[in-house]
C-alpha cells in the first residue's frame, strides 16, 4: 500500500506514513480489538487515494479530521453490513431445516441484501420512507402522502426515484 501511495502522491505516502498507526488505534479502540480494523484503516487510505486522483490538488490541512471521518463512515457501513447478517442469521436459525438455503444460495442471497440496503441507504430520506411504506407496507400513493404530508404527485416523483435508483442497482 506504502508504494502504492508514493507511486500516485509523495503527500499521500506521508499522510500513511505519520497517521496509519495512530488510524489503526483509533479503530481498535472503536473496535473493540477487532481484526477489521486494520482492513478498515487500508480502506480509509484507499479512499483518500481514490479522492486524490478525482481531485487532483486535494490538500489535507487537517489530515486526522479527514481520515477520522471516512473511517467512521466505513465504520458505520461496516456496523450496519453485521447488523445486517446477524438478521440474516436470525432468520435463517428460524427455519426448519429441510427449508434452509444452501450455504451458496445464503451467500447469494446476503450479497442481495447489502446490495439492497446500499440503495436504500442512498435514498434521501423522504423517498427511501415512501419507497418501503408503498413496498413493503403495502400503502397506496394516496396513503404514503397522507402518512408524510406531502401531495401525491411528490409521492410519484418520490417512488420514481427510488425506481431508477433500483435499476441502478440491477445494471
Amino acid at each position: 500500500m506504502l508504494s502504492q501511495l508514493s507511486n500516485a502522491a509523495p503527500d499521500l505516502a506521508t499522510v500513511y506514513g505519520d497517521h496509519h498507526s495512530w488510524l489503526l488505534g483509533w479503530l481498535r479502540r472503536k473496535l473493540r480489538g477487532s481484526d477489521h480494523a486494520a482492513d478498515l484503516a487500508q480502506d480509509t487510505f484507499v479512499r483518500l487515494l481514490s479522492a486524490q486522483a478525482e481531485q487532483r490538488a486535494l490538500v489535507l490541512r487537517e489530515p486526522r479530521a479527514y481520515l477520522t471521518t471516512v473511517a467512521r463512515n466505513l465504520l458505520i457501513n461496516h456496523v450496519q453490513r453485521l447488523a445486517l447478517e446477524q438478521a440474516w442469521m436470525d432468520a435463517m436459525a428460524q427455519l426448519p431445516q429441510p427449508m434452509a438455503p444452501s450455504p451458496e444460495q445464503q451467500l447469494l442471497i446476503l450479497e442481495t441484501l447489502y446490495q439492497i440496503d446500499a440503495m436504500l441507504n442512498g435514498l434521501p430520506p423522504k423517498v427511501r420512507e415512501a419507497f418501503l411504506l408503498s413496498q413493503l407496507d403495502g400503502l397506496t400513493y394516496a396513503q404514503v402522502a397522507l402518512q408524510l404530508g406531502v401531495t401525491d404527485r411528490t409521492v410519484k416523483r418520490y417512488m420514481a426515484q427510488a425506481f431508477a435508483q433500483c435499476i441502478l442497482l440491477a445494471i
